[in-house]
């Protein structure tokens, strides 16, 4: 599944694209995504020029003077830029053609993710405003996680994992950031002090740093907006090697599910 590494690169490579461009056409050949693709954005995006482009957690956000596109990537979507004499495949589900002529493509095998369409504020969508802060930013803090944690008996990660806590750290990367702050998974996050949270919070930061900077992780679906695939995975530590040494202390790495997830820790340097 795109995490949030995965979403900013795509964020980012669309954003030279994109930017400036006038929309010429719309063209939907499957509406039936996680929800119907509304017939609205056939009709209203085109002659609209994109002002716009963001990230709210997971979703990106392509503003025009009209309204907001607000698209999810679900579990093996992507974006990519085409020449409109590329064929679409059988899951290229959406293509937005630009003045520029490239055409904006949305393939999705799976059909897990969104398109829709707002002519409100994009963060007061009923699919943003009960998100937490991002990680990235100055909200997320290791007084504002440990203040969140108190009395909490579910383990950190899940609780990291979760988007009311803080957005789009999910399983690969809460799997390495707790690696690099020496904690187990299983820990209720209620008993993780003040002081390793502060840890926590600088390990979350630097490991979506620096899958952003790889261009994310490609485990299966993932490619980038020009086809390319993202080389984080190399520098993953702990998530998919159980069995393998662990880089830091040499046990050897185990995986166990937690939340119906894989996860993946070193019981010799995870606490």
């Amino acid at each position: 599944m795109p995490e949030l590494p995965e979403v900013e690169t795509t964020c980012r490579g669309l954003s030279p694209h994109l930017l400036g461009k006038q929309v010429k056409s719309v063209t939907v050949r499957q509406r039936q995504l996680r929800w119907p693709i509304p017939t609205r954005l056939d009709k209203t995006l085109p002659g609209e020029t994109i002002l716009s482009v963001g990230r709210r957690a997971k979703y990106l956000l392509i503003g025009t003077g009209a309204g907001t596109l607000i698209s999810h990537l679900g579990m093996s979507g992507s974006f990519r830029m085409v020449r409109p004499d590329n064929p679409p495949g059988s899951h290229d589900h959406v293509d937005i053609a630009l003045s520029s002529g490239w055409v904006l493509r949305y393939n999705d095998p799976r059909r897990f993710g969104c398109m829709l369409w707002t002519q409100a504020d994009p963060l007061q969508h009923k699919l943003l405003t009960a998100l937490g802060p991002e990680p990235l930013e100055a909200q997320f803090t290791a007084l504002y996680l440990y203040r969140k944690s108190r009395r909490r008996k579910l383990s950190i990660k899940p609780f990291l994992m979760s988007n009311q806590v803080v957005v789009g750290v999910g399983n690969i990367y809460a799997s390495e950031s707790l690696h690099r702050a020496g904690i187990h998974p299983r820990r209720p996050a209620g008993r993780v002090s003040l002081a390793r949270m502060g840890i926590l919070v600088n390990e979350v930061r630097q490991v979506l740093a620096e899958a952003i900077q790889a261009g994310g992780t490609t485990l299966k679906d993932f490619v980038r907006e020009n086809g390319q695939p993202g080389y984080f995975a190399q520098s993953l530590l702990v998530y998919g090697r159980a069995g393998k040494p662990c880089g830091r202390c040499g046990e050897l790495v185990r995986q166990e599910i937690m939340g119906q997830r894989a996860s993946y820790f070193c019981p010799g340097c995870q606490r």
